[in-house]
């Protein structure tokens, strides 16, 4: 007896074998290029912090550069444009004013002086040199404005007297050296009256630590008393003119003759 078989055609087959890759190319997975890494959480948290330090950085450049050219400005206009005061200024003045009875004819004296005006140290030095006309001493003066005291030291008797700042006559530093200064400029004129102040010699100063520095430095050596005003506003009798001195001086909008009178 003979065994029968039938062979599949090849046809057949085929479309099986392309089934079977159709399928494997489906199931096939997808991976990145060689070297590449996917992205991951940390990895963005990094980016968003380096571009927020690179973001703070520019921030701060560009602060920086806005408060330089702001110091760059204000140093070389405003304080160009409004100088601020100094710490020392030095004036020479040159003051009219009228006087009928030291200058019957003419009515008219001019006073000269040298005034150092300190800001920072709150005091002011006068020097009033030899007058060209007769009634009134040269002298040196002090105001200190820390201690409450003034200090005339008489040059032509070589003697210091010492009494209260009188704040009524005396001008402030800052506001002494604005009123100077408008008047070097030409835009204040002084005024041409003449105040006069009396004072009596009461006693000898002997401790001159107590006075301060300033006024140590200027009266050390010499004789230094204490004054006192007068009260009551009288005229000086011809007697006792003849133990008074005066010295006359500019530290406000007139000028102030001060009287220093011995002790009765």
């Amino acid at each position: 007896m003979g065994k029968i078989s039938f062979l599949q055609p090849a046809a057949a087959l085929k479309p099986e074998k392309a089934a079977a890759a159709d399928d494997g190319a489906d199931s096939e997975i997808l991976r990145p290029p060689c070297g590449e890494e996917p992205s991951s959480p940390v990895q963005t948290r990094r980016l968003s912090l380096s571009g927020l330090c690179y973001l703070m950085t520019g921030l701060i450049v560009l602060l920086l550069g806005l408060i330089l050219a702001s110091m760059y400005v204000y140093r070389y206009f405003f304080i160009t444009q409004f100088p601020q005061l100094p710490q020392e200024s030095m004036f020479h003045c040159g003051v009219l004013y009228e006087d009928s009875v030291y200058s019957p004819f003419k009515g008219w004296l001019e006073l000269h002086e040298d005034v150092k005006i300190y800001i920072e140290e709150n005091y002011e030095q006068i020097n009033v040199p030899v007058p060209q006309f007769g009634g009134s001493d040269p002298a040196d003066i002090i105001h200190d404005f820390q201690r409450g005291l003034t200090v005339y030291h008489d040059i032509a008797l070589d003697k210091c007297y010492v009494i209260e700042l009188n704040t009524t006559l005396v001008m402030l530093p800052r506001n002494l050296w604005e009123l100077l200064v408008n008047v070097k400029k030409g835009t204040y004129l002084p005024q041409t009256y003449i105040i006069r102040e009396e004072m009596v010699v009461t006693e000898h100063i002997s401790d001159m630590e107590q006075l301060g520095s300033f006024i140590y430095h200027l009266c050390s050596g010499r004789e230094t008393y204490r004054l006192k005003r007068r009260t009551a506003r009288r005229r000086i009798s011809r007697r006792e003119a003849g133990r008074c001195n005066r010295i006359r001086h500019f530290e406000n909008i007139f000028v102030v003759e001060t009287v220093i009178c011995k002790k009765s």
